[in-house]
């Protein structure tokens, strides 16, 4: 679903999510002064992926486990992700206590930050391996799981609030394990922009963004019909409690704490083979063309 807008506007896709809706309402509803006009498409972050590896739009939210392949393109904005504590993926499981063992584990996307916190995490506790692994759409995993057509499920988003209405249990918690490990928050989803807009439209992207976010934390109920308008019939709760966790001060800015976050991440990723290495200037920002 793409919103109409001037020819001249920021082309940005990401995700009908209540956090991604929360952070970006006033952008995208011209409330923010001074910021360029956006051109706003929701697509799912496994659709977004793909379409920052193929170049495609300005600006992307995606998952940031697809930056190795995408940051020669594109540069890594300091805001406007999503990044925290005590939020990370979920293992799912019909049955307690199951032993992951060569069985089938459906996933949101196989360049997914979750799919690659569920790799590390699978690497130390499931020494014998999983089985196949099924890539499916997020909201489709719960049920298959239920419903016996996969034996595991790596949940996000509101499936943490959701998972018990479908009589399932947690069998891990990506995000503690990482926490654990390496006290660091858990990076899930970047905000990446075209190098190619150069360093002053990248800076004023980026102020944008914020903008948008205080002005969403200072009026929470004037986003609230455009937050509800995509939540896919989620309860307003649900959708509260989904912005409360993945809306943070890292999403006003990375800072120290989210930059180690991302760091350890795929320079850990790449050690295990999962990932390219990162060049050492990769992440900085601003970024000239």
């Amino acid at each position: 679903m793409t919103t109409e807008a001037n020819p001249d506007a920021i082309e940005i896709a990401f995700s009908p999510c209540p956090n991604d809706t929360f952070v970006f309402d006033a952008w995208a509803h011209d409330r923010v002064p001074g910021a360029p006009a956006l051109k706003v498409t929701f697509a799912d972050i496994d659709i977004t992926n793909g379409m920052a590896e193929r170049g495609e739009l300005d600006v992307l939210k995606v998952s940031y486990a697809v930056l190795p392949w995408v940051l020669d393109e594109y540069a890594l904005l300091p805001c406007g992700g999503a990044l925290g504590r005590g939020c990370g993926p979920l293992v799912l499981t019909k049955e307690m206590g199951l032993d992951l063992t060569g069985r089938t584990v459906a996933v949101p996307s196989e360049r997914s930050t979750a799919y690659l916190l569920f790799r590390l995490w699978a690497a130390e506790m499931v020494p014998g391996g999983v089985g196949e692994v099924v890539v499916m759409p997020f909201d489709e995993i719960m049920p298959a799981v239920r419903d016996g057509k996969v034996d595991a499920g790596l949940v996000i988003h509101e499936a943490r609030f959701t998972y018990r209405n479908f009589g399932l249990h947690n069998l891990a918690d990506m995000g503690r394990h990482w926490e654990d490990t390496t006290g660091l928050p858990i990076p899930l989803g970047a905000i990446i922009a075209k190098r190619s807009l150069g360093e002053e439209t990248l800076g004023r992207l980026a102020e944008s963004i914020r903008s948008s976010v205080r002005l969403a934390w200072d009026h929470p109920e004037v986003s609230r019909p455009y937050v509800q308008e995509h939540a896919q019939e989620m309860d307003p709760a649900v959708a509260d409690q989904h912005i409360g966790l993945y809306v943070n001060e890292f999403t006003a800015d990375l800072g120290e704490d989210g930059y180690a976050a991302v760091r350890g991440l795929l320079t850990r990723a790449a050690a295990e083979g999962l990932v390219p290495p990162l060049g050492p200037d990769a992440l900085l920002f601003p970024a000239s063309s």
